[in-house]
């Protein structure tokens, strides 16, 4: 092994255990879904009450994943993530143990707030581990436990519910955090960081945007949106903080964020598609559960198999673009991305009442190969071009702004498929009167006068105008995949290279 890079078998030990704990967090942004009825039956909660057991988790993700940067900084990237290992590894076993809403809300917000910095740092470590020609296949390894943490989570929270209870669903991490806090512990050297001073009142700023857009997008589907006093002043408060945040970190000397990362192209452009990836998968992903089970009667189980597909996809993608990454223009690799993306929307938006499953497998497959094209080559060339002192903010900023966009798309879709489902509803009714002698010679086996006649169209009027609206919103998703292709001119091709002549920071993972 030539230069200071660490032997190949230890880089396998430490990127095996670093993707345990980067895939035990994405899988809890979405196991805990399916099991909410149960909870709510042994806490007592109310619908509203139990979703908090979802919101408490991603509010506290969202505050302080921006803190990772400065913490790496200041304490290395090694502590930070063994104490967030340790911390979410616990505290998953005390959210398994909970006897009342209090203690499983309080618990998931801790457990966010420790699962915040995994992603991140896991993604700069296997960023900065690896020499510049094997950066694609660490990322490419990387997308894979990114893109598939989510898919998992609900078909393995619907297994481990359904034969055991809903406590299993946090009880399952306590192994999986343990292997990879002692893998970690064994094998990743530490890492020496520059330090710099602790900015407070910036912090501060962010923390409250994203707290109040955060709980503007969570509740804004259950208050109406801005015909609630409560969103529109969540709304006025994430805004003004974020100016003023933006204000201050102009201003401020030792800033929070060093807003000069932005002037880095490839990192402000793939950013921007990092934000369309977030809502075109979990976008996606919160329309096809219901669709299927409201739509199709689908049980649970049979709609994780109809969306596994897509993490065979991602997986096939995996082997392949990881040695496709610096023999192919990154440009082209994410444009067949976002195609392949189109065509999967343009077929969901094609779907009718009598559609099967195998459309949703087969573009669940095609879904799950295009994210990896898309993701794996932006995360390579996202960092490429940044001098390494910028690295763990860089890749918190860019989980964030991925995370944002995950959280807008999902109240994005939900309302735009319920607003439409509304409108076509109406609209078809306004159609149907008992003398229309189009009706009758259409559905001839229902007579609108008689009382279960009116029964019977209600019902396929309602179906009907469900499916109208999810199609409408899969076209939507298409119109963004379409709309975001000029994005990825704008990346410049950087192909496997020496690390940036500012970083050194390669040769303490050889000596320390």
């Amino acid at each position: 092994m030539n230069g200071p890079y660490l032997p190949q078998a230890q880089r396998t030990l430490i990127t095996i255990s670093i993707m345990a704990a980067a895939i035990m967090n994405q899988v809890d942004t979405t196991i805990a879904n399916v099991a909410l009825p149960h909870m709510q039956g042994t806490t007592s909660a109310s619908r509203e009450q139990i979703s908090w057991v979802l919101t408490s988790y991603i509010i506290a993700m969202a505050i302080t994943t921006p803190l990772t940067g400065w913490l790496a900084e200041r304490f290395g990237r090694k502590k930070v993530l063994l104490v967030s290992i340790a911390g979410f590894t616990i505290v998953s076993g005390l959210c398994g143990v909970s006897v009342n809403l209090e203690e499983l809300v309080l618990f998931r917000f801790l457990q966010g707030m420790f699962g915040s910095s995994l992603i991140p740092i896991s993604q700069v470590i296997l960023m900065t581990l690896n020499p510049p020609e094997e950066r694609g296949r660490s990322m490419a390894i990387f997308g894979l436990g990114f893109i598939m943490g989510p898919l998992i989570g609900p078909l393995l929270g619907g297994w481990l519910t359904e034969n055991y209870s809903w406590h299993w669903v946090f009880l399952i991490n306590l192994p999986v955090g343990i292997a990879a806090f002692f893998g970690t512990l064994t094998f990743l050297p530490d890492i020496n960081e520059e330090s710099r001073p602790f900015d407070l009142f910036g912090f501060g700023l962010l923390a409250l945007a994203i707290g109040m857009l955060q709980l503007m997008l969570d509740r804004g589907g259950s208050l109406d949106w801005f015909h609630s006093t409560e969103i529109s002043v969540e709304a006025g408060i994430s805004a003004l903080a974020l100016f003023l945040f933006i204000v201050h970190c102009l201003t401020a000397e030792h800033p929070f964020v060093r807003l000069e990362i932005f002037k880095d192209r490839n990192f402000t452009v793939s950013s921007l598609l990092g934000l369309v990836i977030g809502v075109l998968m979990f976008g996606t992903m919160s329309l096809l559960p219901p669709m299927l089970a409201g739509l199709f009667g689908q049980p649970i189980m049979d709609i994780g198999e109809a969306m596994a597909p897509r993490g065979i996809g991602t997986f096939c993608a995996t082997i392949i673009v990881g040695r496709l990454i610096g023999r192919v223009d990154i440009r082209i690799l994410a444009m067949v991305g976002l195609g392949g993306s189109a065509l999967s929307s343009w077929m969901l938006s094609n779907m009718s009442l009598a559609s099967d499953t195998s459309v949703i497998m087969i573009t669940g497959f095609i879904t799950g190969f295009a994210m990896s094209l898309l993701f794996v080559p932006l995360s390579t060339t996202s960092f490429a071009t940044l001098p390494p002192r910028y690295l763990n903010e860089a890749s918190a900023v860019s989980t964030l702004i991925r995370y944002i966009g995950s959280a807008a798309g999902i109240s994005a879709v939900q309302v735009m498929t319920t607003h439409n489902e509304s409108v076509v509803q109406s609209r078809l009714t306004e159609g149907l009167r008992p003398d229309d002698p189009v009706f009758s010679w259409v559905r001839p086996d229902i007579d609108l006068s008689a009382l279960d006649g009116a029964a019977r169209m209600t019902y396929e009027t309602v179906r009907q105008a469900m499916m109208v609206a999810y199609v409408d919103t899969f076209w939507m998703l298409f119109l963004l995949c379409l709309a975001s292709m000029p994005l990825v001119l704008l990346l410049k091709h950087t192909p496997a290279r020496a690390p940036h002549p500012e970083g050194e920071e390669q040769r303490h993972l050889a000596m320390e």
